[in-house]
C-alpha cells in the first residue's frame, strides 16, 4: 500500500493513479500533463513556421477572395474582402496560434492531438462573428467565403506549426535521472 502524500509521488506515479479531482479529470481527458516526454521546437523552426504560416495564410485568403469574386460575382468590392481588412486579422490569429504551439508543446505529452483540438475549437469561436454579420444582413455568399478563409488559416497553421516546428526527442542520456542511474546494470 502506498502511504506517500499525493504531493510527493512523482508524477509517473500520480498518472497511473485515478485523477482525484474534476480539475485532474479535466487536464486528463485534455492530455495536459506539465510532463512531455520530447523537447520543444527549436526557436528558429518556429520562427521559421510563423513565417510560413502568415505568408501561406494570407495567399490563401487572396485565393479564396478571387475565387469568391469569380463565382459569386456579387460579392466584388465587399468590404472585407479588402486585403487591408482582412490581413491585420490573418497576421494576428496566425502569430496567437504560433505563440501557442511552444506552450502546448511544453504542457502536454501528446501536443499535436491537443493543437489540433484547439485549433477546431478556436475556427468554430472564430465562425461567431462571421453568424453575427450574416444575422446583420451581410450577404450569405461574401460570409461562407470568410468562413473559408477561417478554415483555410487554421489548416495552413496548424501544418506549417507541427511539420516545420515539430517535437525535438529527448537525448537518452539526459532521460536518466540522479535517482534512477544506480537502477541501471552496469555496462
Amino acid at each position: 500500500m502506498d502511504l506517500k502524500p499525493q504531493s510527493v509521488r512523482s508524477c509517473k506515479e500520480r498518472r497511473t493513479l485515478a485523477p482525484d479531482t474534476i480539475i485532474d479529470r479535466s487536464l486528463d481527458l485534455l492530455k495536459v500533463d506539465f510532463d512531455p516526454m520530447h523537447r520543444q521546437p527549436s526557436t528558429a523552426r518556429v520562427v521559421l513556421s510563423t513565417v510560413v504560416s502568415i505568408v501561406g495564410s494570407l495567399a490563401a485568403d487572396a485565393a479564396l477572395v478571387a475565387i469568391g469574386e469569380a463565382v459569386f460575382p456579387s460579392t466584388k468590392g465587399y468590404v472585407h474582402f479588402r486585403f487591408s481588412d482582412y490581413s491585420k486579422l490573418t497576421i494576428i490569429g496566425v502569430i496567437v496560434a504560433c505563440v501557442a504551439w511552444p506552450i502546448v508543446t511544453r504542457i502536454s505529452s501528446a501536443p499535436r492531438w491537443l493543437f489540433l483540438r484547439l485549433a477546431i475549437v478556436v475556427t468554430l469561436v472564430l465562425f461567431l462573428p462571421d453568424l453575427y454579420i450574416l444575422k446583420q444582413g451581410q450577404p450569405a455568399r461574401a460570409v461562407a467565403v470568410l468562413m473559408c478563409m477561417h478554415l483555410a488559416i487554421a489548416l495552413v497553421t496548424y501544418n506549417a506549426l507541427v511539420h516545420l516546428a515539430p517535437l525535438r526527442a529527448r537525448h537518452r542520456n539526459r532521460d536518466v535521472r540522479s535517482s534512477e542511474a544506480h537502477l541501471q546494470p552496469p555496462s
